[in-house]
């Protein structure tokens, strides 16, 4: 695609209305994105043919002592991974510690089970009571026929 005649133009516009603060068709951020939006061009412009003006547009915002919005929020993300980092570190230190203790149990029940080597009585064998074979007399049969 072949950049309109007038790109450079409307990108050095957004520039000046983004660093004075009345940026017209963006948020007004201090990134590309913004500067892209703000000219009317796609952000692939600035990345890729004008390099030069992408990178004056971001001489001018150090020079005023201000800081990008997108080193803004990356600091923001270091920082914060920073903090998930030592919280895990932290966390990783007690898990050491926990299988540390762990192991020490088991080990200790394992030497407990094997000095039980003698094995546990068994339980006496149960009995049956078996009933008395009852055989049936005639007399038995007849008082029960009656």
């Amino acid at each position: 695609m072949c950049p309109a005649p007038d790109e450079r133009d409307r990108i050095r516009a957004a520039v000046d209305r983004i660093l004075q603060g009345t940026a017209q068709h963006s948020n007004g951020a201090l990134t590309i994105v913004a500067l892209a939006q703000g000219a009317g061009v796609p952000r692939n412009a600035l990345t890729q043919r004008h390099l030069d003006l992408r990178n004056d547009f971001y001489a001018q915002v150090r020079a005023r002592g201000q800081t990008p919005h997108s080193e803004i929020r990356m600091r923001q993300q270091i920082v914060k991974l920073k903090e998930l980092r030592a919280k895990d570190s932290t966390e990783l230190t007690q898990l050491r510690t926990d299988v540390e203790h762990l192991v020490r149990a088991v080990n200790q029940l394992t030497a407990h089970n094997d000095s039980c080597s003698t094995p546990c009585p068994s339980p006496a064998p149960r009995s049956r009571r078996c009933r008395p074979n009852r055989t049936r007399t005639r007399a038995t049969e007849s008082l029960r026929e009656r």
